[in-house]
């Protein structure tokens, strides 16, 4: 469980930012004055920056030494965040933190192809999920009462803060080494026949994150929209970051155990249900219901999803190429959202997002099922060979 701790902790120091996104984006747009685009721009940049970085370390995983290039990458992290604090320009922020994502991605991409060697990576992303929720709910809690004291350096100053402590944990992690037998599983599992399946679940990852970072980037002023107090904001956003804890916790204790397709459909339909409820978020507790809702159901479906990607190989290869398709979701949504959203139409950027939540099931069906079977023809195997 150490293991799996530091790990969550590696894999989310180069995207941490998404976790506290809706701070960002208000930071941006309250103390240097950026339009609702430009902000949103800013975002979409670092994630397509993620994205790629996420794209690249695809094919250099089965041969990096990663703790050399985890060290380089938080490295490069936490110079690129110094140097943002300088920044005010919309158009040099949005390459600069492009190159923060870039290297983010890499080191992401680097932990996520650790965890696809552990046992059950499932439970390993819900504990991922588990450190990213409960640090963006502290972040989105209290940073935005201080960005008007301190400026936007208070925002970078907690993402270097969390590469720091993931410094600190980096020599306590195993080799995580792929031997030859994984190797040549990883030759079996790249049939053709699996590459439908495959780029449905990256496809279904994909969705499923830009339709919930595409509303969740916005969702500060979609409250003040609905004439909410920027401080019950701030406290019900945090308390349903925290509350992804029992989505992330469920998945550790769940596993496996029902299967993938009732699982993760579920956990997409409540969400959708979810954002349709924010419709009426002019009534304080659906607001604070919808969001803790989303909450739960986020930490509880992504790590699934990103665990039913990794269970494609064993090399750690196809967890990395989720993680691509993760970053490529938190970096579309936001842009479709700001084009949508124009002069606050918030209502619109609802129903577009609930519907598109609803319409994932498509994509999930067929990887859902195939791993399912794989999943029950191994446990009956495990059976026989216990008799």
């Amino acid at each position: 469980m150490m293991a799996r701790v530091f790990l969550a902790f590696l894999a989310s120091a180069g995207l941490f930012y998404v976790n506290i996104m809706p701070t960002i984006v208000s930071g941006l747009i309250e103390a240097l004055g950026f339009t609702n685009q430009q902000a949103g721009n800013v975002a979409s940049a670092n994630m397509y920056g993620a994205a790629a970085g996420a794209l690249v370390i695809v094919f250099l995983v089965k041969r990096l030494n990663w703790q050399l290039a985890a060290t380089a990458f938080l490295t490069m992290l936490i110079v690129i965040d110094f140097l943002s604090m300088k920044l005010t320009d919309p158009l040099v922020l949005v390459a600069v933190r492009f190159g923060h994502g870039f290297v983010g991605g890499m080191l992401v991409g680097t932990g996520f192809s650790l965890i696809a060697r552990t046992v059950q990576p499932d439970r390993t992303f819900g504990v991922l999920l588990f450190v990213q929720f409960g640090f963006g709910g502290l972040g989105i809690m209290f940073i935005p009462e201080m960005v008007p004291t301190f400026g936007t350096p208070v925002l970078f100053y907690s993402l270097i803060a969390f590469s720091a402590a993931t410094f600190a944990m980096l020599p306590f992690l195993p080799d995580y080494a792929v031997d030859h037998e994984e190797q040549a599983q990883a030759k079996l599992t790249a049939a053709p026949l699996l590459l439908v399946p495959l780029g449905l679940a990256l496809a279904t990852i994909f969705l499923f994150q830009g339709v919930n970072m595409g509303l969740f980037a916005f969702i500060i002023a979609l409250g003040e929209h609905y004439a909410l107090e920027l401080d019950f904001i701030s406290l019900s956003l945090g308390i349903s970051n925290w509350l992804g804890l029992v989505g992330a916790a469920l998945v550790v204790m769940i596993g496996d155990r029902f299967g993938y397709l009732k699982t993760v459909s579920a956990g997409i339909v409540i969400t959708a249900i979810a954002i349709w409820a924010l419709l009426y978020s002019n009534v304080p507790w659906i607001w604070v219901v919808a969001n803790c809702t989303v909450g739960i159901t986020w930490g509880f479906t992504i790590s699934y999803l990103l665990g039913l990607a990794s269970r494609f190989d064993m090399t750690g290869q196809m967890a990395a190429l989720g993680g691509f398709a993760s970053k490529m979701g938190l970096a579309s949504g936001p842009v479709l959202t700001a084009w949508l959203l124009g002069e606050d139409n918030f209502s619109l950027i609802i129903w577009v997002c609930a519907i598109a939540m609803f319409l994932i099931l498509i994509t999930l069906w067929v990887p859902a099922r195939l791993q399912d079977g794989i999943i029950r023809g191994e446990t009956k195997g495990t059976e026989k060979a216990v008799a």
